[in-house]
């Protein structure tokens, strides 16, 4: 079968990914920028900005003088490729081979695919179309070698699908540039008069390549499909799934017990296969009057004891109301993670089975209080108080830093800081009584103040000095004064 390839290009990515998120910004001239060495540079803009001389490379500076008005996204350039991840995911019900591909596009394999759609033609309008409605400025070609496609799709004027074995003739009127050559090679190209690539195609390829040089040569090759091209594929998480039918409808908790073991038998098996384990699964049990009872339990580590597992799901098992009776079971690993090859130790030793009993036991309290109850937290390498420790989701995850203890901290940490009214002898002394959610405390033992200097490189503003107080009633707070008085 000969290779057919779709290429598909986002001429203004990121600009539409915001307008979509914000309707307010459609039709305003809009640009990403992000900083350049010492300055801040244009990255992408919308039309309506190219249109009033604004470019890619552009200091931001000089485009604000040109549009005041200009609306700018900064430091979100990063975005573009997972975009691209997440279209290319999307585009996988038309084929199962596609390749995020470089300047803002898509490289579909679509080979034998498109007589689903009636055709090339078709198949190409439904993929167009489709991503236009969702808000995307997409344009598309079809050729047999990736390079044509791509050279088509941004520079083509005729048609969009290139017949088999045509592909030279295609290219013929285009800019060196659709060779996907540097930008050195193509103004070298056009600065000795050679502006399509008719002009200087047919030259022997021992000039041209002491012209253009040896890498411009090897992408001629693959645009002409005399050389392989780079292909990497998308690849997608594997799905684990089981479903068991019932041959008459379940309306008992035992008849709701057996079918989560079936599952769960099956899809730990399905995960062991792979060296994976459960950290989030979802139960569905579809009622014979249509309704749809989601159960969903999580763990703290990956799991495939299906005993443990169990006992999660049975914390639930009063949640699900048969009814008039259940027909169909579906159980989905929403979530799963590498399964460490020592686990299965850990059912062998008393010391392991102690530290299992532990993850297991913080599993079935989370299941029958809400997994917001049990929070886990890590050190992080900054010293403003903030950002010194972050949330962690896995009782496994190791620490990078060890704990800090030449200094105390509190036990609790507001996320903000709330104001307090204070009362001291002289400024820098700690102070003697203060007033927090109209009580006021009486301190008898104080320490401080300790200086902790604001995180310059990431933002700006005054230090604070801490002080430890404890008040009448032995209750301890941590309480600062932010910058010099």
């Amino acid at each position: 079968m000969q290779k057919r390839y779709m290429s598909i290009w986002f001429s203004t990515l990121l600009t539409d990914w915001i307008r979509i998120k914000c309707p307010r910004l459609k039709d305003l001239p809009l640009v990403f920028s992000d900083k350049a060495g010492n300055r801040m540079v244009i990255t992408a803009a919308s039309k309506e900005a190219t249109l009033l001389g604004i470019h890619l490379g552009m200091p931001l500076a000089d485009a604000r003088a040109i549009a005041p008005d200009l609306e700018v996204i900064e430091n979100q350039c990063h975005k573009s490729k997972k975009l691209l991840e997440a279209l290319g995911r999307w585009c996988i019900r038309y084929t199962p081979l596609v390749a995020v591909e470089e300047d803002q596009g898509l490289i579909l394999d679509i080979s034998g695919c498109s007589h689903l759609w009636g055709g090339e033609s078709a198949y190409l309008r439904e993929i167009v179309n489709r991503l236009r409605g969702l808000g995307y400025a997409a344009r598309a070609a079809i050729s047999d070698t990736m390079g044509t496609s791509w050279a088509i799709s941004r520079y083509g004027k005729v048609s969009p699908i290139i017949k088999s074995g045509e592909e030279l003739t295609a290219l013929l009127p285009l800019p060196p540039m659709a060779l996907r050559i540097s930008i050195i090679a193509s103004q070298k190209l056009i600065k000795l008069g050679l502006k399509t690539i008719g002009s200087f195609i047919s030259m022997p390829r021992s000039v041209l390549r002491r012209r253009i040089g040896e890498d411009s040569m090897e992408r001629i090759e693959q645009v002409l499909g005399q050389k392989e091209d780079y292909f990497s594929p998308i690849t997608i998480p594997e799905v684990y799934s089981e479903r068991l039918a019932s041959m008459e409808p379940i309306r008992t908790r035992k008849g709701i017990e057996i079918a989560i073991e079936k599952l769960l038998s099956n899809l730990c098996a399905s995960l062991q296969r792979d060296g994976m384990g459960i950290r989030s699964a979802l139960l569905q049990s579809y009622r014979i009057d249509g309704r749809v009872i989601k159960t969903q339990i999580g763990t703290n580590s990956p799991s495939i004891n299906t005993s443990h597992l169990f006992k999660l799901f049975s914390l639930q098992i009063d949640n699900i109301e048969p009814k008039m009776g259940i027909e169909l079971f579906t159980m989905d690993a929403v979530r799963f993670d590498q399964l460490d090859p020592g686990q299965e130790a850990l059912w062998m030793t008393e010391k392991s089975m102690g530290n299992q009993k532990v993850i297991e036991l913080l599993d079935r309290l989370a299941g029958k209080l809400g997994a917001q109850v049990i929070q886990r937290y890590l050190p992080q390498p900054h010293h403003w108080p903030e950002r010194s420790i972050k949330k962690v989701d896995s009782i496994t995850e190791p620490l990078s830093l060890p704990w800090r203890t030449d200094r105390l901290r509190p036990v609790q940490l507001l996320k903000v800081p709330e104001p307090v009214q204070v009362t001291a002898p002289i400024p820098d002394y700690p102070p003697m009584l203060f007033r927090y959610q109209g009580v006021t405390h009486q301190v008898k033992k104080a320490d401080g103040p300790e200086r902790i200097e604001r995180e310059w490189w990431l933002e700006k503003g005054e230090h604070r000095d801490y002080y430890q107080l404890e008040d009448a009633d032995g209750k301890r707070y941590w309480l600062f004064r932010s910058g010099a008085l």
